[in-house]
């Protein structure tokens, strides 16, 4: 793991505790007390609260830094691997699995396929 993973990984995990901070320290819509007996002002046009206020703004920000890390992360260890795979390396290993395969196979009748190229 690369040092710029490690650090998109943490920063991630902070993101991720930091959202749901923020979630939480929000309020309902309905969340007073007179709210619930009727006596909120639900009739606004755009509801009690107004136009978007801090928290939500910064929810809404700290959720798309989450959503772009999360696509580069997944992005970035999709690619990680991409060198060599375990298959080529053992086709390209030091012919110890050849010598294995015929010595195996050397009491064998003839019907049993052979896997040498």
């Amino acid at each position: 793991m690369s040092l710029g993973f490690g650090l998109m990984l943490a920063f991630q995990v902070v993101l991720a505790v930091f959202l749901v901070v923020i979630i939480l320290l929000q309020q309902g819509k309905g969340a007073t007390a007179g709210a619930s007996f009727g006596a909120g002002a639900s009739s606004t046009v755009f509801g009690s609260r107004g136009s978007a206020s801090f928290l939500s703004r910064t929810t809404s920000i700290a959720a798309t830094l989450f959503l772009l890390n999360s696509m580069a992360l997944a992005y970035f260890y999709g690619h990680a691997g991409e060198e060599s795979s375990v298959l080529d390396e053992n086709l390209t290993g030091s012919g110890v699995a050849e010598e294995q395969m015929n010595e195996n196979t050397e009491g064998l009748p003839n019907d049993v396929p052979s896997f040498q190229d």
